[in-house]
């Protein structure tokens, strides 16, 4: 016991440590940097930086360390770079682990879920915005624990820097064994010393988790030691209103005027001959249809018909083949000169257009607070201060009946509350048209009612362009000017709400109807 306590106190083995470790922070450093330039280049949309991202993962990954480092000590020379035993431990161990840790960034990043990209699209986030405020931090706890692992796995590797004569712990212990042939009592320190490194990355492992562990960090304050605002009852700004607000229908006489004062209204949306296919399948197939300031389109038809691609294709977050959409007199995602716009120059443009959306699916950004995901975006797209973004998300809150769930996580909330959330979040920047696909869709049935309550709200009492895809006949009847019937990708039936739903004129509707039971359904509104 005493030669074992005298070996782990030996300044000769406490040095091989300075050695092992320097080594593994080269490595690390090197790997963290490399491995993050080849995460980008394979998840980026240029072929050839992908390729060459793969190629070097085939080649690094697929040929032992110990020969990276013979290499980069004995060949490198000969070309000119000459570097110290452990420069060149360092730069092997870098290569070796940049492949390994990139598949760690690659994989988090994907792993973040797609809607809450869409949903960032949609609030007019960049590129850049979009990855460092959204899919970084939600990625980064999940890549924690194989990012820990790695470096456990890097320092034990360092032990192969013995092979060009780097000084390090297990090469010292060989050594020192060698001399005074105490191989247990050496080996057995030295493992202890490696114990006690290994066990130092675990427990920064840990607190690093903890740090970033959502829910221990709601109670304490907020996402990474951010203090959560507290709610400020202050009213909102005013709305933008559409040109003309015609007041909400109660008698037939008034859904006819109202409808007649609706068509006078300048064109929001105007969509032109657009066709979009996926693959072979056409889903849009020449599609035409003008929607009016302050109108409330509901869209209808069976699963299929190119009700949510339209929507995505107003607001430019699918792409098609031929036609025209504009908004507001604007066609959104080109440029004046006929060119598509760039990823950052559309998110801009759609800041500045106006339209918001809800997603079947709620894509409420899991990181973040009630509060925070309507505020945020704010300040990160649209400049505001956090203040006054905080004021505006307390102010919407209070409207949708969640001003007490501000501070809530979305996991922590119900379905129906996270979309109400959504909406909340979609309003925020004053939209000029707020696009709904199947807002209800995703909820159980006793949570619907509480999310088309609050979109019943909005279209009769704001006067907000509004286009709705939904399956709620009752609903569409009660708060849409306009049914648009879609079949095959195309428009088969296009007028009054009520006229459509109680009197249909097109085959195709007067059977989606009668599956759909409208009938039963009207009868209990009139």
């Amino acid at each position: 016991m005493d030669l074992f306590l005298h070996y782990l106190g030996l300044p000769y083995l406490l040095d091989g440590i300075r050695f092992t470790i320097a080594v593994t922070l080269l490595g690390l450093a090197g790997g963290l940097v490399l491995g993050l330039v080849l995460a980008a280049m394979q998840l980026s949309r240029i072929g050839p930086l992908a390729a060459i991202a793969r190629g070097y993962t085939v080649i690094f990954r697929g040929t032992p360390l110990i020969l990276q480092l013979v290499f980069a000590y004995d060949a490198l020379p000969h070309i000119g770079i000459k570097l110290s035993a452990i420069g060149a431990a360092g730069l092997a161990l870098a290569a070796n682990e940049a492949p390994f840790i990139a598949e760690i960034f690659r994989s988090g990043v994907l792993g973040v879920d797609r809607g809450q990209t869409l949903a960032g699209q949609a609030l007019g986030m960049t590129p850049s915005v979009l990855m460092r405020r959204i899919i970084a931090p939600q990625a980064l706890r999940s890549m924690i624990p194989a990012l820990g692992n790695e470096t456990v796995s890097a320092l034990k590797n360092s032990s192969l820097a013995s092979v060009i004569s780097v000084g390090e712990l297990t090469l010292r212990s060989t050594q020192l064994a060698s001399s005074t042939f105490d191989f247990f009592s050496i080996f057995f320190a030295s493992g202890l010393l490696y114990l006690c490194l290994t066990g130092a990355i675990a427990a920064i492992q840990l607190m690093i988790e903890r740090a970033l562990d959502l829910d221990r960090a709601s109670t304490r304050g907020g996402f990474w030691g951010r203090r959560r605002s507290a709610p400020v009852p202050t009213p909102a700004g005013p709305t933008d209103l559409p040109p003309v607000f015609v007041p909400a229908p109660v008698t037939p006489g008034d859904r006819a005027r109202r409808y007649d004062a609706l068509s006078r209204n300048s064109t929001a949306v105007q969509i032109n001959g657009v066709h979009k296919h996926y693959g072979e399948q056409p889903v849009l197939n020449g599609f035409d249809l003008n929607i009016r300031s302050g109108e409330v389109v509901a869209l209808l038809g069976p699963s299929g018909s190119g009700k949510s691609t339209l929507l995505r294709c107003i607001n430019h977050l699918e792409q098609w083949e031929q036609g025209e959409i504009r908004v507001g007199g604007r066609r959104l995602g080109f440029r004046d000169d006929g060119r598509r716009m760039n990823p950052r120059e559309l998110a801009k443009e759609r800041a500045s257009l106006g339209v918001a959306m809800v997603f079947q699916q709620f894509n409420l950004f899991g990181h973040l607070t009630a509060r925070e995901n309507i505020a945020l975006p704010l300040v990160w797209v649209h400049g505001a201060t956090l203040a006054d973004a905080n004021r505006r998300a307390d102010a919407l809150l209070e409207r949708v009946g969640l001003a007490h769930r501000a501070d809530a996580l979305p996991r922590h909330l119900s379905g129906g509350q996270q979309q109400r959330v959504a909406i909340a979040r979609a309003l925020a920047p004053n939209p000029r048209v707020l696009l709904l696909d199947e807002p209800t869709s995703a909820l159980d049935p006793e949570l619907v009612g509480e999310v088309l309550e609050v979109i019943r709200r909005l279209a009769l009492d704001d006067g907000l362009t509004m286009i709705i895809s939904t399956h709620q006949l009752r609903f569409a009847d009660e708060v849409a000017d306009r049914v648009v019937f879609l079949s095959g990708g195309t428009v088969v039936e296009d007028g009054s709400a009520h006229q459509v739903l109680t009197q249909p004129h097109h085959p195709l509707t007067a059977r989606f109807l009668n599956v759909m039971g409208a009938g039963s359904t009207l009868e209990t509104v009139h």
